[in-house]
């Protein structure tokens, strides 16, 4: 847009907003003590106009029709990092053009449209726009949008497509995934015609979107829906900005899918496992791990907008990349524990029906299970926002004990038995040592009662470890041992060993020796109580004070020292035990 087009806009009917903003205009609203002059800033202006489904925002010309410029200085020269602000603020990637009148800068915020059914808020307010100003979204106004579907773009018919634009060997593969996944050979006997219009893949003649996407012939794909292609690039680093390898996927989705995977393995490596009789090796890449993301990808993408699925491969992460946001009711924080609407749910339905992609949510299941089991780092959603999704997964295995101890428990069980996902993922957070607090308990109160956890400490200081077994089958006793706690006896053995070759010493002290075994409050309580008994023996005050061995102590050690002499000096005269 031109600064010309720019002075003829109206605000309401054009949707956009003019700020005369010569020197200054609030980011995220100053130091205003009121929310309502705090929201007439950049943020408050984005999520107005996000909400409203796009707009643009104008620095630098005068509010009054016709629109003058009177220039503005607000972040020159810092666009770029003003862009990446407003997307660490609100997740929405705006963009921003620079225009020039007689050397006066004009800057233009272009805002695009909140996602379907959901609101952008502002200091935890959605914001709307009325004139010139800025006011709270109403209840009504919010539950409109809150109430808001998404259509289905699967199911809608692809104009001027036909039978003759579908790939027969697609529909081959079609039938018999769905014979073997539905237990049905009669189906495979069916007519094409008649069997796509029994899955709604053709509808009343007509053809699908859904059908072009998992059936289309590459040609009719590339001329109907190009967008629904699979790119695959190869990067020999992470920091790489271009491509070593690039491949595009245009063929129907049922072939695709096995041509993906084949390309992605070209490049797959394998780890090995080996401990005691047990050996296997654990691949960069699972392929049912890679199988499920990629479906899951075609399956909830967006196929309004015109990018298309994006493959990144790196020597030991690979991250899939799909347009349009999480589907309706799909947070970060609910990713394995909501049942989502399907963004295209023929799509979805069709790939469930034959048995590419799981039902009600569980590939992110299959996912999170299979990743996890291999003692890899948990499938990182955290890139994505309302715009794109973007998983990525590692190749690094973190613990090949844990991915073996995981691998024993399961060969052992009946698959009614069998460890879920949410027990593996208890599993795997206890092994990293997580605050506890936060994990489920009746699952882990599961997992003690089959053995696979037990309970260290006490009181407050009380926590689960995975059991012996673990450590056993691990071959790593010794770590087992240091997560034992003490007994009262052994604490005293080393605060007495410390004071034999020190004499003296602090709280501090005690606390550097013992801090593997008791908090700082059981230490003090610890070490008070040994004072009340006699057993050690308090000098000095405040920080001065100091701790040396007790009277009593002294006296017992030097009865449990003579006992032992005499005792052995009786084992000699008995011929029990040897001169040396």
């Amino acid at each position: 847009m031109t600064i010309s087009e720019l002075k003829n806009l109206k605000e309401t009917e054009d949707k956009v907003e003019f700020k005369e903003a010569k020197h200054n205009f609030s980011f995220a609203g100053s130091s205003h003590d009121s929310q309502e002059k705090r929201r007439k800033c950049l943020l408050g202006y984005v999520v107005a106009f996000a909400n409203e489904k796009g707009g643009t925002l104008v620095l630098g010309m005068k509010d009054d029709f016709p629109h003058q410029v009177v220039g503005t200085d607000f972040r020159e020269g810092k666009i770029g990092s003003l862009e990446d602000d407003v997307y660490k603020q609100l997740n929405i990637r705006i963009r921003i053009e620079e225009l020039f009148e007689s050397g006066l800068r004009v800057l233009v915020i272009n805002i695009p449209s909140r996602p379907l059914g959901k609101t952008l808020k502002f200091e935890g307010v959605p914001l709307m726009r009325v004139g010139g100003s800025l006011r709270n979204m109403s209840d009504e106004e919010l539950f409109a949008i809150l109430s808001e579907q998404e259509p289905d773009f699967s199911e809608r018919i692809c104009e001027g497509a036909a039978y003759s634009d579908l790939d027969l060997q697609a529909i081959s593969k079609l039938k018999s995934a769905y014979s073997l996944k539905q237990d049905n050979q009669s189906f495979n006997a069916l007519d094409n015609i008649r069997a796509l219009s029994d899955l709604s893949l053709i509808r009343d003649g007509k053809i699908t979107n859904a059908a072009i996407i998992l059936l289309g012939k590459e040609e009719a794909i590339k001329k109907y829906l190009p967008q629904a292609a699979v790119h695959l690039e190869y990067r020999n680093t992470l920091t790489q900005i271009i491509f070593d390898n690039r491949q595009i996927f245009s063929q129907a989705y049922f072939i695709a899918i096995d041509q993906l995977w084949q390309a992605i393995d070209q490049r797959n490596g394998k780890i090995p496992v080996q401990q005691g009789p047990y050996i296997f090796d654990i691949p960069f890449f699972n392929k049912e791990v890679i199988r499920e993301a990629i479906n899951n990808a075609v399956a909830h993408r967006d196929y309004r907008k015109t990018s298309e699925i994006l493959i990144k491969q790196f020597p030991n992460e690979l991250h899939i990349i799909n347009p349009g946001g999480f589907p309706l009711g799909v947070t970060l924080e609910n990713l394995l524990t909501v049942n989502s609407t399907p963004r295209n749910r023929l799509l979805a339905d069709v790939l469930a029906k034959t048995g590419a992609v799981e039902r009600s949510g569980q590939g992110i299941d299959k996912i999170f299970y299979q990743t996890i089991s291999e003692s890899k780092p948990d499938p990182d959603y955290s890139k994505s926002d309302n715009y794109q999704v973007e998983l990525r997964l590692s190749a690094l295995v973190e613990d090949k004990a844990f991915a073996l101890f995981i691998r024993e428990i399961q060969s052992d069980r009946k698959d009614s038995e069998k460890l879920s996902v949410q027990e593996v993922i208890v599993l795997n957070q206890i092994r990293k040592g997580v605050d506890q607090k936060g994990l489920d308990q009746l699952i882990i109160q599961k997992l003690e009662d089959s053995g696979l956890l037990q309970k260290v400490g006490k009181t407050n200081a009380q926590r689960r470890i995975l059991s012996k077994a673990y450590y056993i089958f691990s071959d790593n006793k010794a770590d087992y041992t240091n997560l034992m706690p003490l007994q009262k006896e052994q604490i005293i053995i080393l605060i007495f060993k410390h004071l034999d070759e020190f004499k003296f010493a602090k709280m501090a002290d005690f606390e550097n020796l013992l801090n593997r075994f008791l908090t700082r409050d059981q230490i003090k309580y610890f070490v008070e109580k040994l004072c009340n008994d006699k057993i050690l023996e308090r000098e000095g005050k405040g920080r001065g004070t100091r701790y040396k061995k007790g009277n009593l102590m002294e006296n017992s050690e030097k009865l449990v020292s003579r006992a032992m002499k005499l005792g052995l000096e009786e084992m000699k005269k008995r011929g029990e035990l040897d001169e040396p």
